[in-house]
């Protein structure tokens, strides 16, 4: 699990595709504390959460599976590239964010970028599928990095970008057009998995009701 608060900009230092199709990366992260990160712990790449096979002093080396490069963009990433990066949360850490699992929903892109005082919006669209999860001040998060979504369209969503975010992380290099990695809230998936009629495969009925959250066990009835 991650907060979704970036600790440090790394850079891509190495992409190796391996005979089977799947890829090994290297990501240079100066910045980023490597000091207690053992073998086998997770990293977050962008908002991926990739598990560290190799470790140096400031460098670290991860796979990346197929089921991963199937639901990110990190087919396209290349070497030079700059990513985002955030260590695994432990008990002691701070929340500052909100709990972001690191396993990405899908891709969006870079709809619009407007000024707004010293901040920024970006307007992103998001895939069909995932529409439905984006609440206005939910919370959703962008290639790792936690933010309030502050208004909707039909296909889009806005999130206010202040000066220390942008500079901090890799949204000063986005453009319209580009693609980035999204993860809706954790609460609006298990919130639709307990209206789903037990055993069945299909999605929520769209819409709640209050038959619906009292039988899901939300409101006491006397």
């Amino acid at each position: 699990m991650f907060t979704g608060i970036i600790e440090t900009v790394g850079q891509v230092a190495k992409v190796l595709k391996s005979p089977a199709g799947d890829l090994k990366l290297t990501i240079n992260a100066k910045g980023l504390d490597l000091e207690n990160t053992r073998l086998g712990d997770s990293i977050a790449v962008n908002g991926v959460c990739l598990t560290a096979v190799e470790i140096g002093s400031d460098w670290f080396t991860a796979d990346v599976s197929f089921e991963t490069l199937e639901h990110t963009r990190l087919e396209q990433i290349r070497t030079g590239e700059p990513v985002n990066l955030e260590l695994a949360l432990t008990l002691a850490s701070r929340l500052g964010g909100h709990l972001v699992s690191g396993h990405v929903d899908g891709v969006g892109r870079v709809d619009r970028i407007e000024a707004s005082g010293r901040s920024t919006r970006y307007w992103i669209q998001a895939p069909e599928a995932l529409q439905k999860y984006i609440a206005h001040k939910g919370s959703i998060t962008v290639d790792g990095v936690s933010l309030t979504v502050n208004a909707l369209e039909a296909q889009s969503f806005c999130l206010n970008i202040v000066p220390h975010t942008i500079q901090q992380t890799i949204i000063s290099s986005y453009r319209v057009g580009s693609m980035v990695h999204l993860e809706v809230d954790l609460v609006a998936r298990y919130l639709e998995r307990l209206l789903t009629p037990a055993g069945s495969t299909e999605q929520a009925q769209p819409g709640l009701t209050l038959e619906s959250l009292a039988r899901a066990g939300f409101l006491h009835r006397t």
